[in-house]
């Protein structure tokens, strides 16, 4: 026997469930475009952070972790210990601090997208020594040091032109 509001209830019911899926379908899109802003910021291919596993690779680029590492986040316990350490390195790269590092950890589903739509610039790889001291000058505070490590800036003569690197020794007069 078929009572006759239950029909009306389950509809209700259904509209409601659509509902929230619309919600949460747009929430993790918005998450996702997050983390692909983020990795579009540091230089990477955006679409990097929809593939699995490939994200994680990528991930350790930016922060300047050598590849090796992606075999960390497949041992229980370590993989967790790992990521917290790329998270936190994260942070640095865009010049943020310890806090935001956590909140990426802890709450990355809304720190993610704070730091793909926000202000921050990618500033180097932490893990490199480079990363900024949070002020957002790259690689260590070095003002104008853009380049990989060890890169010379070309040096400017009196009027512009550019001028030979000197090849070590005293200074030619």
């Amino acid at each position: 026997m078929v009572l006759a509001g239950s029909s009306g209830s389950s509809a209700a019911s259904a509209g409601i469930g659509i509902v929230l899926f619309l919600f949460y379908a747009a929430f993790i899109v918005f998450v996702i475009a997050g983390m692909w802003k983020t990795f579009a910021k540091a230089g990477q291919p955006g679409w990097a952070a929809i593939v699995p596993i490939y994200n994680i690779y990528i991930m350790l680029k930016i922060v300047g972790r050598e590849a090796w590492w992606l075999i960390l986040f497949f041992i229980p316990c370590v993989g967790f210990v790992a990521a917290i350490i790329v998270y936190m390195d994260l942070a640095k790269s865009f010049g943020k601090g310890t806090g935001f590092g956590l909140g990426l950890v802890f709450l990355g589903f809304i720190f993610f997208p704070i730091l793909g739509f926000g202000d921050a610039r990618y500033v180097g790889p932490a893990a490199l020594g480079g990363g900024g001291t949070g002020y957002g000058q790259p690689y260590g505070g070095q003002p104008g040091y853009g380049g990989q490590p060890g890169y010379q800036q070309p040096q400017q003569g009196q009027w512009g032109q550019q001028q030979p690197p000197q090849q070590g020794g005293w200074p030619q007069q």
